[in-house]
């Protein structure tokens, strides 16, 4: 996602395309923030720009000359996290044929983005504090110290404080990661970015097979009143859609997907009284079971119209109450 600030820019910086108030104040801590080495937590959920947030801190730090590396840590199992992080020698594991330097070496003078930093086990945690106490890293099966000299910047879209309260996520590397904690609020509660991103995703079509050049107002409705559970990545891949299968050089209301035209035509506190409260996982999960149905259950094509990753997807489901006997899906070929 290439991003526009409508706030005071730097040339060559990551843009960040909001006019939402308090995103412009965390832009602006993120200037004063940067050219410190102070460890930053980023928090915003799966789709936010999270991860421009921190090229955008490199971008504006001393180490901008240096790398910028990242690292998904939920989307790797632990013991190679481990390997990818640190390196290991030759013969530390079966497979470690040759010598391996890490992520952190690697980035050692410039930026470290853990990105969802939540979903990091215990033995990497304890690991991950021993570094950024020590200032120094041991490969797998290595024996000898390397002092390293990294910035750490993580991001998650879980909420940490609770994690540590429940045992989940060690209490001191939380500490040491959020110096400075930045929170990027979701779509829904900056609903008058979404006709300035959807401007921009438009005109942003570097093969330029598109025809698609506007948004009716009925149809710019719709999509502003849409929850965007996926945040910009959701509102971006639906743009993108609009541009591929658009006939027109106006997308109108009949060509917004299902979900996103019918998401709000039932409302979620039809049945609530003065003794219900819905909380927020419960409305997420309704629309989550929602948009499966209408893709009877195949959950790549669901992944895909919420904005988030099938991993995201079955962490969700796997969360709920026996998802498996609610879903059953069906093979697409």
């Amino acid at each position: 996602m290439d991003v526009i600030a409508t706030a005071q820019e730097v040339p060559g910086i990551t843009r960040f395309l909001t006019q939402d108030p308090n995103i412009l104040s965390m832009l602006q801590m993120v200037s004063k923030i940067a050219p410190t080495d102070a460890s930053v937590l980023i928090q915003g959920e799966s789709g936010t720009g999270k991860e421009l947030v921190a090229k955008r801190i490199h971008e504006l730090s001393k180490r901008a000359s240096k790398n910028l590396v990242s690292i998904n840590c939920g989307a790797i199992q632990e013991t190679l996290l481990l390997s990818e992080l640190f390196g290991h020698e030759k013969g530390a594991f079966t497979g470690a044929i040759n010598q391996k330097k890490g992520l952190v070496e690697m980035a050692s003078g410039g930026t470290l983005f853990l990105d969802e930093i939540g979903e990091m086990g215990v033995e990497a945690q304890a690991k991950l504090l021993r570094f950024l106490q020590e200032g120094e890293i041991y490969r797998v099966g290595g024996k000898a110290p390397i002092k390293v000299n990294v910035r750490i910047v993580s991001a998650t879209n879980r909420d940490l404080e609770t994690q540590v309260k429940n045992g989940k996520f060690r209490e001191d590397l939380f500490y040491r990661l959020n110096t400075v904690t930045l929170r990027i609020a979701p779509l829904r509660k900056r609903a008058g970015d979404v006709a300035l991103l959807i401007e921009h995703f438009l005109k942003d079509d570097k093969l330029g097979i598109s025809v698609v050049k506007s948004v009716s107002p009925k149809a710019m409705e719709i999509l502003k009143n849409y929850n965007w559970p996926g945040n910009v990545r959701e509102l971006q891949n639906t743009v993108e859609r609009f541009k591929i299968l658009g006939e027109s050089e106006v997308i109108t209301e009949n060509d917004i997907p299902f979900n996103v035209k019918n998401s709000n035509q039932e409302s979620e506190t039809d049945n609530f009284d003065d003794s219900t409260t819905l909380l927020l996982s419960q409305v997420e999960k309704r629309h989550i079971m929602k948009v499966l149905n209408h893709f009877k259950g195949n959950k790549t094509k669901a992944a895909d119209a919420l904005g988030i990753t099938v991993k995201t997807l079955y962490n969700k489901l796997s969360s709920y109450e026996s998802p498996a006997a609610t879903y059953q899906p069906e093979l697409t070929h």
